[in-house]
């Protein structure tokens, strides 16, 4: 399976900076957590959904996101904008603004058993890997010794961005948030999306990001399809580019169908009495396992806002 996860971090100090640059790795690593499979069936090209119904005193909202997007291509509708302030809480898949929960998750990105980054590689793949950092992505490897290899191929995938000063809708939200005196709040701890990434094998990682070393220029091009699949908002069209990519595999029950059963009943209790804005990444949202289909399996009315 090939993974498309986008992030940026630097590893000197546990600082103000590395945590900063840590919470970048978790709100963006987005494409190997949220845009992995979409399902076909999806009634209406949007990426809001209202949530009604079942009990509910005041529906709530479902928003696919994409982590990564340049500013030029960023898009927010009055519609979008409407559902936003209706609501007095949003959601994201982990409490972004919560920084015990930020610096935890960033551990999870060092590999406990000591094992030094390079010696996943091959030696003949190590060197390439090592000139390629260098050139093209303006990093030493001395740096990343300590982390897992997922962690190298976010890095790397950042770069597939024909931007330099990139955004995430994540940040952008919590900006709103705090204008609006809303309350951030999360779907799951941070354990659970690394253990989520830690299902994916280190064979399988090391393998996708030679990859990525070898086939950069066609990475670039495959991020600018699926950003212009997300900006149409058409999820049938964004599901065919990833699983074009490569195949879901086996991770996708843990990466995304697993999460998002575990999600329902958090998001039950959290719309009881409150009107929420459920910011997830847009893979989560459709298929029969997905977000969507799940809501209405519970009793949930769920309609797509055009």
């Amino acid at each position: 399976m090939k993974h498309k996860a986008i992030a940026y971090f630097s590893l000197t100090n546990i600082n103000i900076a590395y945590l900063y640059a840590m919470k970048k790795i978790l709100i963006l690593v987005s494409v190997i957590l949220s845009l992995a499979a979409l399902a076909n069936g999806q009634e209406a090209k949007t990426l809001l959904w209202k949530v009604s119904g079942n009990g509910l005193a005041k529906p709530s909202y479902l928003f696919g996101t994409i982590h990564l997007i340049c500013p030029s291509d960023y898009m927010w509708t009055e519609k979008m904008q409407q559902s936003f302030v209706a609501c007095n809480k949003v959601c994201f898949e982990m409490d972004l603004d919560d920084e015990e929960t930020m610096t935890a998750a960033s551990v999870g990105f060092i590999d406990p058993s000591g094992k030094k980054l390079k010696d996943h590689f091959k030696p003949a793949d190590y060197q390439r890997l090592q000139k390629f950092m260098k050139d093209s992505i303006g990093m030493d490897m001395f740096m990343l010794q300590a982390m897992k290899p997922i962690a190298l191929e976010s890095i790397i995938s950042m770069k597939s961005v024909k931007c330099k000063d990139a955004m995430s809708y994540e940040e952008t939200l919590m900006k709103k948030a705090n204008e609006h005196k809303m309350e951030v709040i999360g779907l799951e701890p941070a354990s659970e999306q690394i253990n989520a990434l830690d299902h994916m094998p280190a064979d399988s990682v090391v393998i996708s990001v030679m990859e990525l070393v070898d086939s950069f220029a066609k990475s670039k091009r495959e991020f600018n399809e699926l950003m212009a699949a997300y900006k149409a908002q058409d999820l049938p069209l964004l599901y065919q580019k990833i699983t074009g990519v490569g195949g879901v595999g086996d991770g996708i029950g843990v990466l995304l169908n697993d999460r998002n059963k575990r999600w329902i009943d958090r998001m039950a209790v959290k719309m009881k009495g409150n009107a929420v804005f459920f910011a997830v990444g847009a893979g989560h949202l459709a298929g029969k396992d997905g977000i969507i289909a799940l809501l209405r399996h519970a009793g949930y009315t769920v309609e797509p806002v055009l």
